[in-house]
């Protein structure tokens, strides 16, 4: 944990832009089902260090998810949500202590080389049109789990093993909010036993968590209203630049 960083330091103008940054944010990952994560590290981290990014993040996506299954509540898929829990938990749980092992450096070297992966990722994982069974899920929630509670902004692994599952459209965004609440739970318990989340940090991602609350109400608005292929180009484009950032820090 960074000590330096104080709540108090954060001026008005990073804090209307980081709240700002959030609310967009939270609308295009509802209507994608990912990308929240993504988006909001690369504005957040010079503000609370790179340290403290993936606990201030837990508590900020903690609200985001659940504003997003609340919206979306009567379309969750509960038997693959069961099935990702299954082993995802645990598995979510033991990546969280793998984090508190790290430090900055590592941290952005990670977040940036998955960030910039995740982009031909994803375009690879439609290509291949990869389908999986009940059993499948359970094994896919288990890696989710693992990288989930080490990094943010994995939330593209999440919807692809749903899609991949045969889970579409309102029941995939209220499926992936539901396990990711439950998950990012567990992570902040994680990170608040092992003294890598204190009261400050906290105080920060319930800011930016407030922030992103009406984003999934209002991607539910849009989600038959725009092209989700004009909302996946614009995303490409800021995980590249967000991810070589990232990278430019680890380096620096």
């Amino acid at each position: 944990m960074d000590p330096a960083f104080q709540l108090a330091d954060v001026s008005a103008a990073q804090f209307a832009l980081i709240g700002g940054v959030a609310f967009l944010a939270a609308v295009l990952g509802g209507l994608a089902g990912y990308g929240t994560g993504i988006i909001v590290p690369i504005f957040l981290a010079p503000v609370v260090g790179m340290a403290n990014l993936v606990p201030v993040m837990a508590v900020g996506m903690l609200i985001a998810n659940a504003s997003r299954a609340i919206a979306f509540w009567r379309d969750i898929h509960w038997p693959h949500a069961r099935r990702l829990l299954i082993a995802g938990l645990p598995a979510c749980v033991a990546g969280a202590y793998g984090y508190t092992q790290l430090d900055a450096q590592w941290v952005a070297l990670l977040l940036g080389c998955f960030f910039v992966a995740s982009v031909p990722l994803r375009r690879t994982l439609v290509r291949a049109g990869w389908r999986l069974e009940a059993r499948g899920v359970t094994v896919a929630g288990a890696g989710f789990g693992f990288v989930n509670g080490a990094m943010t902004g994995v939330g593209l692994l999440l919807i692809s093993t749903l899609m991949a599952a045969g889970v579409e459209g309102a029941a995939l965004i209220g499926t992936d909010a539901i396990v990711s609440v439950i998950m990012e739970v567990a992570k902040i318990a994680l990170f608040g036993s092992a003294a890598r989340l204190n009261a400050e940090l906290a105080a920060a991602g319930l800011l930016i968590g407030a922030c992103t609350a009406p984003g999934g109400f209002v991607a539910r608005w849009m989600l038959a209203r725009i092209p989700i292929r004009v909302h996946t180009a614009f995303m490409e484009v800021v995980v590249l630049a967000g991810g070589a950032s990232f990278l430019w820090r680890a380096f620096a």
